[in-house]
């Protein structure tokens, strides 16, 4: 409700700036637009570990109606169907353990449901000049609350969101109450919507009971982006939780040589507000009073290519942590299906060359990353959350557009992980986190 006064407030007092702008009469226009998507996913583990793969079909539709050129409503409605290729509620028999990977192209909290539909998007829009106001659900992108677009139904969230876009920066600032975190089928409260997603260890070893137990409000979000002068980019973003944490984002980029060349570096800060989620420690989420990551990143382009190599440190002291559910950590060495989040004294470096080819007026983007993780032991829960050992991380992502096909999108991505260092010959050490190999492959018709 507050959120909603809060909303009425803003709006009235831009339609009170923009007086008189235009003496044109309302035009009314409506707009439909969607895109199907069919995504197969599999993966192969090591000798006798049970391989996943899963084929889902499905996609979003929406519509938007523009009254005038300052008010918009629009919705959009997803969906996921499981052809139910293989039962993913069957555990692999040696770990007791479920699919990671293909759980989440359908719904996570209950694999035998053949079907999601969700109406992910419901907004009220107003704009005027460089202002702009959106209130109801809707999708956002952030450095760490975005879409995580890899799977069927991303992460949508509900609440109110400003945007100011002059020329030489932009800010935006956000409230929201709830979040459908990706591959669910509902929006759940701030709180509520945490431990979605496996919750690993707690930092003595037992597991973590946050599920269910997590305590808040609310999200308040504040983001810029800011080009002080023609060689120098800022963003910044601050993600205030209520009664859990509080997480600063910096990353200034400079532009090198003749532009071609440029250095970025990061830093994030987090702090527990509160009692971290809960008052009781073994139902607590942001355990560590703190944790800090230092980023530096060279990118190289030329022609159609780009070359980026990616260091992450997150020190020692605190878990690097952030509800997955959200979003994927967009940090320099992050690489598609896996994640930093939840290590602490960690290290990370990626080799990332991506290049466009032009093919008789079709384009085929090839990307190719190699990285390198060290992971604290798996044997340390209070630096290593998810047991995951260090590995070598290997993507192929290949992308086409046709010319003749231009709604037609297709994407091909290729993983392998190699497990690195001493760990403990344990099967659940392996499972769907090193040793294995993966096949996406996504087919969209955008219209």
């Amino acid at each position: 409700m507050r959120i909603f006064i809060a909303s009425l407030l803003i709006l009235s007092s831009l339609q009170l700036v923009s007086g008189q702008e235009s003496s044109a009469p309302p035009q009314k226009k409506g707009e439909i637009s969607g895109q199907w998507r069919t995504f197969f996913l599999g993966t192969y583990n090591k000798g006798d570990l049970k391989d996943f793969y899963a084929l889902a079909t499905g996609g979003k539709v929406g519509y938007t109606h523009s009254f005038n050129n300052h008010w918009q409503v629009g919705g959009v409605l997803y969906t996921s169907i499981n052809t139910g290729i293989q039962d993913l509620s069957q555990p692999d028999p040696v770990t007791g353990k479920v699919s990671r990977y293909e759980a989440g192209l359908f719904d996570v909290e209950d694999l035998s449901d053949k079907l999601i539909v969700i109406p992910g998007e419901l907004f009220l829009k107003y704009a005027h000049l460089k202002h702009e106001v959106t209130l109801g659900r809707m999708k956002i992108v952030t450095p760490m609350i975005n879409p995580q677009d890899g799977r069927m139904i991303p992460t949508l969230e509900q609440g109110l969101w400003y945007s100011f876009a002059p020329n030489k920066y932009k800010v935006q600032l956000g409230v929201f109450n709830a979040i459908a975190p990706r591959s669910t089928g509902e929006f759940f409260d701030i709180g509520t919507s945490i431990g979605k997603y496996p919750v690993g260890r707690n930092p003595d070893g037992k597991e973590s009971r946050y599920a269910g137990n997590t305590i808040s409000d609310f999200i308040a979000m504040a983001n810029m982006n800011a080009s002080p002068d023609k060689n120098i980019d800022v963003e910044l973003s601050n993600y205030y939780v209520d009664g859990i944490f509080n997480t600063i984002y910096v990353r200034p980029t400079i532009k090198l040589g003749q532009k071609d060349t440029q250095l970025s570096m990061e830093y994030v800060r987090q702090d527990r507000l509160g009692d971290g989620g809960n008052s009781r420690d073994s139902l607590r989420y942001f355990t560590d009073k703190n944790a800090n990551v230092l980023g530096a990143q060279m990118t190289f382009r030329w022609n159609a290519a780009k070359i980026t190599i990616g260091y992450d440190h997150i020190l020692p002291g605190g878990r690097f942590l952030f509800p997955r559910e959200w979003g994927r950590e967009l940090l320099f060495s992050f690489q598609k299906r896996e994640r930093s989040e939840g290590s602490a004294d960690n290290h990370a470096l990626v080799l990332t060359y991506d290049q466009t080819f032009t093919i008789n007026n079709d384009k085929l983007r090839t990307v190719f990353s190699a990285g390198h993780h060290w992971k604290p032991p798996v044997t340390d829960p209070a630096d290593n959350k998810y047991a995951q050992p260090g590995y070598t991380h290997l993507n192929f992502d290949i992308f086409y557009t046709s010319e003749k096909l231009k709604h037609l999108q297709p994407e091909l991505l290729l993983v392998y992980k190699i497990g690195q260092g001493d760990f403990p010959e344990n099967p659940n050490f392996i499972l769907n986190k090193v040793d294995m190999f993966q096949v996406n492959f996504v087919v969209n018709y955008n219209f």
